[in-house]
């Protein structure tokens, strides 16, 4: 017996194709109706069932805002109680990260563009309300990191001047709006569709329980293509980028790079070396943290 078989939809499906694909736990298909309608299906054990559900519900709430993103179409438990499933709508298109490289420079800051603005959107959902300020919330979970790191991080040079930016400029976190997030905006969750539109997949993250300052989803942004990455920070400022930005930016991205080395010391070995070089970057995009706006930033007019 096939693990969705008592999804409603279920009996429309006549084929289903595993996706080995990302670092979700997920098990992940797309199936296809007899129709020829093709779904992503997402299976998670039932002990995910209220994380799952939270999930869903974003999607339903950013798909009302007009998002370009997979439809939601169900979500329920099947497998007999022992799985929950979340059903979405397939977009059929390519990868940014596969379609930049391919692009001249002109074409990549105007799709950054497009990703910028799909994001301000995407932050037009307001946090929960009552909720903690976005300060002690994102030290109550980064402080333990950076701990982690001053007790066993590999330790390269600059590391001092990375960590001393970090404790001297803690106050600019304070008083910052909260909305909601999508969690993992990065060029792998954009696809390209055959007609040139845009769509944002894999609303799945749960990284402070997806809501916080809006800014904090730059951390993912793809530095290594410079004309995208301009372009999304200019999209979404409407190309009136307020100078605090920069700040929380090269907060954000140093942040997210020194905590990375104790996980990938313990989770991903393998990727040690290059979170190294990370590291070193961000020293070189601000300039031993003397400069707030990073190197790679183009102005295009």
């Amino acid at each position: 017996m096939k693990a969705w078989q008592d999804i409603p939809l279920a009996d429309t499906f006549t084929d289903a194709q595993y996706i080995n694909k990302g670092m979700s736990s997920d098990k992940k298909y797309v199936v296809r109706t007899g129709k020829g309608e093709r779904y992503l299906l997402r299976l998670a054990d039932y002990e995910e069932f209220d994380r799952k559900k939270a999930e869903y519900e974003l999607v339903e709430k950013m798909y009302r805002l007009d998002i370009p993103m997979p439809s939601p179409i169900d979500f329920g438990v099947c497998n007999g109680g022992a799985s929950v499933y979340t059903l979405l709508s397939w977009i059929e298109g390519e990868e940014a990260e596969k379609v930049i490289p391919k692009l001249p420079a002109e074409n990549q800051y105007l799709l950054g563009k497009e990703s910028g603005k799909i994001l301000r959107k995407i932050h037009t959902l307001k946090g929960p309300q009552n909720s903690a300020d976005w300060e002690t919330r994102y030290f109550g979970v980064i402080d333990e990191r950076l701990e982690a790191f001053r007790e066993e991080g590999t330790r390269f040079e600059g590391c001092d001047i990375i960590m001393d930016y970090i404790e001297t400029n803690r106050h600019i976190l304070r008083n910052r709006p909260q909305c909601y997030h999508h969690g993992d905006y990065h060029m792998g969750n954009l696809i390209q569709s055959g007609s040139g539109q845009l769509f944002v997949i894999d609303w799945h993250t749960v990284d402070f329980e997806n809501y916080g300052d809006p800014w904090y989803e730059f951390n993912r942004i793809g530095v290594e293509y410079p004309y995208f990455a301009s372009g999304q920070i200019d999209g979404y400022f409407d190309d009136q980028v307020p100078d605090e930005f920069w700040k929380l930016l090269a907060y954000y991205l140093s942040v997210s790079a020194i905590t990375s080395i104790v996980w990938a010391k313990y989770f991903a070995p393998d990727r040690l070396s290059s979170i190294l070089e990370l590291n070193k970057d961000i020293l070189k995009w601000f300039d031993h943290m003397q400069s707030v706006m990073p190197s790679w930033y183009m102005q295009v007019k």
